[in-house]
């Protein structure tokens, strides 16, 4: 098993700083980028898990919860991660898409 810590802390960081953010950014454009990255987080949780299969598409639950989804999409892929490489490489995706949400 790996150690998905830097993982954790990234996406608490982005979803805390989502989370304090003012809903205009959030409608700016900050919500949608952290479902970008729950979807893309989700697909890649599932490809692992359900390798052939064809993997589902997470809600649009509102600006509101996108906090939320990007957390509960890293911990289903903390679950199935299985190299460090793979850790790094999501914790780059979470950095970059709280770059451009711009929280």
């Amino acid at each position: 098993m790996v150690d998905t810590t830097s993982l954790t802390r990234a996406v608490d960081h982005f979803a805390d700083r989502l989370r304090a953010a003012p809903q205009s950014r959030l409608q700016r454009g900050a919500a949608a980028e952290a479902l970008g990255l729950a979807r893309e987080l989700a697909r890649w949780a599932q490809r692992i898990e359900e390798p052939g299969a064809e993997p589902r598409e997470m809600p649009d639950a509102g600006m509101f919860a996108a906090a939320d989804q990007i957390t509960v999409a890293v911990h289903d892929l903390s679950v199935v991660l299985s190299e460090d490489a793979q850790v790094d490489e999501a914790v780059r995706l979470v950095a970059e898409a709280q770059k451009r949400a711009g929280v």
